[in-house]
């Protein structure tokens, strides 16, 4: 049962690579590393590192990571600051507090 799920899972994660980088590192990168590439080009303004982490996976399972990373970036920050989620994320954004 176990051995099914593993390769499930794996089926999932393979379909989501898109292994389509030409570059000297070839090897196909996961949703996760393209959405940390995507994010940290993103708020240092470079916009070729966006377009290339962008190529890694497809826009959909880039899209699901970089949710994955905003909800960690937030819990994160919220323990540090001793505040709840909903806090954090609203200063983050420039809201009113609630």
């Amino acid at each position: 049962m176990l051995a099914r799920i593993r390769r499930s899972v794996t089926g999932v994660l393979d379909a989501l690579r898109t292994g389509s980088d030409t570059g000297p590192d070839t090897r196909a990168h996961n949703l996760f590393e393209a959405a940390a590439a995507y994010v940290s080009a993103c708020a240092e303004d470079d916009q070729e590192r966006i377009d290339e982490a962008a190529g890694w996976v497809s826009p959909e399972a880039l899209s699901f990571g970089v949710n994955e990373l905003a909800c960690r970036a937030v819990v994160a920050l919220a323990r540090e600051r001793d505040e709840s989620p909903r806090t954090v994320a609203r200063a983050l954004l420039g809201l009113p507090a609630v």
